[in-house]
């Protein structure tokens, strides 16, 4: 008897997680009549959190559909920006994310990292405990069932990972409002409560300051502001 067969065709999004045979076009597929479409999907190398409609012969599928022979199916990316429903939005990141962590936190945006490989198991652990997206470069990382919800980084460039979550996401901004370092809540501080921190001449410059109240680190105007000034500008002018 010979084996089951469907036809798959990946959305050009998508296309830079299949070998480069299946990139273009629609692709023959052995199945075994068992497996959920979703575990097709995922054994060609999609993670299912990049996975927006499934279409079998032009009706939508849910994953958990079990692909017949001769269907012919169609992945398509997940829709922008995306809802992630029962949770407010909040996200987690790994080791290797921890620029665009800072970066999301400038922004006022809930971004949780981890600074030292805790493990894949872990991370999925405290995503799915706090409820927290999980964006990450690993691709293993996004396949485990824990996971409360999560999403691919596609790229190495710390703007344009950037750019790619807010368009995804859509998260509200609010600049200035978390500490880089610990993702708490900044308030506004006196020179007084921050001294310890100050150096002289920070101490002679600077009048405005913040502090973290989570982990008590100071901030001002310093030097660099002008850089993250022009990193929130950027992020308001297209996604306020």
């Amino acid at each position: 008897m010979n084996a089951a067969e469907i036809h798959v065709e990946v959305a050009p999004e998508l296309a830079l997680f299949v070998p480069h045979a299946r990139r273009v076009g629609s692709h023959p597929l052995a199945v075994d009549g068992v497996s959920t479409l979703g575990h097709v999907i995922e054994s060609l190398g999609v993670p299912l959190t990049e996975v927006g409609a499934l279409v079998v012969d032009g009706v939508g599928v849910p994953v958990g559909h079990v692909p017949a022979d001769g269907e012919r199916v169609t992945v398509h990316p997940v829709g922008r920006p995306q809802q992630v429903p029962g949770a407010p939005l909040r996200f987690l990141l790994d080791v290797h994310l921890g620029t665009l962590a800072r970066r999301l936190r400038l922004l006022g945006v809930d971004t949780a990292y981890e600074s030292t490989d805790i493990g894949d198991p872990a991370l999925a652990a405290r995503s799915a405990a706090e409820r927290r997206v999980l964006l990450s470069r690993d691709r293993g990382l996004l396949r485990r069932r824990e996971l409360w919800a999560g999403a691919y980084v596609y790229s190495t460039s710390p703007d344009d990972q950037l750019h790619d979550v807010l368009a995804r996401f859509a998260p509200a901004l609010r600049p200035w409002t978390r500490c880089t370092a610990c993702n708490g809540t900044l308030r506004p501080a006196t020179k007084e409560e921050v001294a310890e921190q100050l150096k002289g001449g920070t101490q002679k410059s600077y009048d405005v300051f913040a502090r973290c109240e989570e982990c008590g680190r100071a901030y001002w105007k310093g030097a660099h502001h002008p850089q993250l000034e022009a990193i929130v500008a950027r992020a308001l002018a297209e996604f306020a």
